[in-house]
């Protein structure tokens, strides 16, 4: 129990200075101890990295599946460790409902039998699209998730401790700094007419304390030195990872590229073949329509047509012309 309550009073000591340590930073009354160039480059470049991998990774899941609820349902599902239930895509249910209207209108029909070559051209078009929404799943965004919930949290983790490791260190220095001034101001040596002789000893035992404390500190001040320093070659290394993740993140993004040219070339074919099926289905409807049903082709100059047509100038210069003709000959 004693050692538990002495465990937490160092605790609650501890976060009291570093309380004050980040204050007096803010307040630019306080030094702080800065890390070298590399290491603030490889963090803006870390948090570069994962900025943007949040957002292409949130972009793409928007992409995959448009529909906000389903994105809910396998948030919970994944938060729940169960398996996602297998839901239609939006290319199958069309594909279904227009085979279901197929038949209720006719498969036999012009109308019915195109709903279902087009129905079944669209449930394919939706079995690709389940393809490749787990393909990309599986080697994008995968990844992207194992990054933002794995190696940073490892590194944001490792930084902030760093962060905590620096409040300490230079807490120490500030106390160091304030030990040794009241060390200089103890050993000064009183004025013997002003300072009664009491105070000589006061002195010189104030004094030999502000030693003893200078040494605890400075005892201090070498294992927060070297926590920092160790705390930060660990970070560092963390940070030099970050490469290794854009080298995996660059085939996982060709891999994702190469999923969707080949789901879109697959989409293209089956649509070009449904074209096709359908353009030879109107020209066989064409052909089998009744000749009774079709208007009769009139010849120039039958009695019909003749017949039909309202005379015309040249019609007129025809019967002109054969009248002169017939004169001519009696």
């Amino acid at each position: 129990m004693d050692f538990s309550v002495k465990k937490l009073a160092t605790g609650a000591g501890l976060l009291f200075s570093r309380a004050v340590q980040f204050t007096g930073e803010k307040l630019g009354q306080a030094e702080k101890t800065e890390l070298d160039a590399h290491d603030e480059n490889l963090m803006i470049h870390a948090d570069c990295t994962k900025n943007w991998t949040e957002k292409i990774y949130r972009q793409a899941v928007v992409l995959l599946q448009p529909n906000p609820s389903a994105r809910i349902e396998e948030f919970l599902y994944e938060k729940l460790d169960k398996k996602v239930p297998s839901r239609d895509t939006n290319g199958e249910l069309l594909g279904q409902y227009m085979q279901d209207a197929a038949h209720e209108f006719g498969p036999d029909t012009p109308y019915g039998s195109s709903l279902i070559k087009v129905g079944e051209c669209e449930r394919r078009l939706g079995a690709m699209e389940r393809e490749f929404l787990h393909t990309s799943a599986i080697s994008f965004l995968t990844p992207l998730r194992n990054f933002l919930e794995g190696d940073w949290r490892t590194i944001t983790k490792e930084r902030r401790l760093l962060e905590n490791l620096r409040l300490d260190l230079d807490a120490a220095k500030a106390r160091l700094k304030k030990a040794k001034a009241a060390e200089a101001k103890a050993a000064v040596a009183p004025d013997f007419q002003e300072t009664r002789p009491r105070n000589y000893v006061l002195s010189a035992s104030a004094s030999a304390l502000w030693s003893e404390e200078v040494e605890k500190i400075e005892l201090e001040l070498r294992v927060a030195q070297s926590e920092f320093d160790r705390q930060a070659e660990v970070t560092r290394l963390l940070l030099e990872g970050i490469s290794s993740t854009h080298v995996n993140h660059l085939r996982c993004l060709h891999e994702f590229v190469e999923a969707q040219a080949t789901y879109y070339k697959q989409c293209h074919i089956h649509m070009q073949e449904l074209q096709k099926e359908l353009g030879r289905g109107i020209t066989a409807t064409n052909r089998n329509v009744c000749p009774s049903s079709r208007s009769p082709i009139l010849e120039p100059g039958s009695a019909v047509e003749l017949h039909r047509t309202p005379p015309g100038p040249q019609l007129f210069s025809k019967a002109a012309q054969r009248t002169h003709f017939v004169d001519r000959k009696h």
